[in-house]
């Protein structure tokens, strides 16, 4: 009787442990990017992505689609999304508001920002563009609003009362530009390549007369209320599972800003204070909120 009781308790062990195994290979955890809206174009860009992340993993991460930024916010405060990819501006706000911690850095080569005016326009310094109409992209883009502005700030202009600012459109930004409509255009170095490549003008008719620094890395950040191991393995999965994720990132189409990119694990909230000095160049020094939503 003592041998059999022995057995049932050991088997009953082993159901235990395989049915706590299972529970912890089928961990859910939900997963937003904060620049793509509704869940079709989110499982377009994303849905090998996260298969691969799955595989890796041996979590069940769910695609999780949220109207903007702020939507983004308070499901993460809410605990209703786990993890989060968003942009630098973005970042300074979700760690402000919901203590948020960058997981995994996504690292975009010549990420920087750009003012560009018509080679023939006679404008060759910022100073040039004092009183001047000159375009920014759409309000609380980093690399297209904020990262031009400080540009200018950078080189002891105020963008807010020394220019006058239109925020459009990039394309319309373009046309503007070439038909003279505004002095100058302020947009991200791949928007800017990617106009020029395209138009019927050579290369030569457009000037870069100013650039920023590169600009700190799109992050995965986690809520607080996700466990540490959790974290660690999702981490630890970037680093030996990279060149997996990124072919499967890529497949997306608005995902191909990703060309030549690299996981970076070693971010640190203080590479971000460049975007907190331009938060403050805009008139939001408390960077508390998103701007343009």
């Amino acid at each position: 009787m003592t041998l059999f009781r022995s057995l049932a308790i050991a088997l009953a062990l082993i159901a235990v442990f395989a049915v706590t195994r299972k529970a912890e290979a089928a961990q859910t955890y939900k997963l937003a990017v904060t620049d793509l809206e509704g869940m079709e174009e989110l499982q377009r860009e994303f849905a090998k992505f996260r298969e691969v992340l799955n595989t890796a993993t041996g979590y069940d991460f769910e695609l999780f689609p949220v109207n903007n930024r702020t939507a983004a916010v308070e499901a993460l405060r809410s605990k209703n999304v786990d993890f989060v990819l968003t942009g630098p501006a973005e970042y300074v706000v979700f760690k402000k508001l919901t203590n948020a911690t960058p997981v995994i850095g996504f690292s975009r080569p010549d990420y920087f920002s750009s003012v560009v005016v018509m080679a023939d326009s006679g404008y060759t310094s910022l100073e040039d563009l004092k009183g001047q109409k000159v375009a920014f992209g759409d309000v609380g883009s980093t690399s297209k609003h904020l990262g031009p502005m400080q540009i200018f700030s950078d080189h002891g202009i105020n963008a807010l009362s020394d220019l006058e600012p239109m925020y459009i459109d990039q394309n319309v930004g373009w046309q503007a530009l070439k038909r003279g409509d505004v002095a100058a255009f302020g947009t991200t170095n791949s928007k800017f390549m990617q106009l020029r490549e395209k138009d019927e003008l050579p290369p030569g008719a457009f000037r870069v007369i100013a650039r920023g620094p590169d600009l700190p890395n799109d992050v995965l950040l986690v809520g607080p209320h996700v466990d540490q191991k959790v974290v660690d393995t999702v981490r630890n999965v970037f680093d030996s599972h990279s060149d997996e994720l990124i072919a499967a990132l890529l497949v997306g189409e608005e995902n191909q800003k990703y060309q030549g990119m690299k996981f970076i694990s070693s971010i640190k909230d203080s590479d971000y204070n460049y975007v907190r000095e331009m938060y403050a160049t805009i008139g939001y020094p408390q960077y508390a909120e998103f701007v343009g939503d």
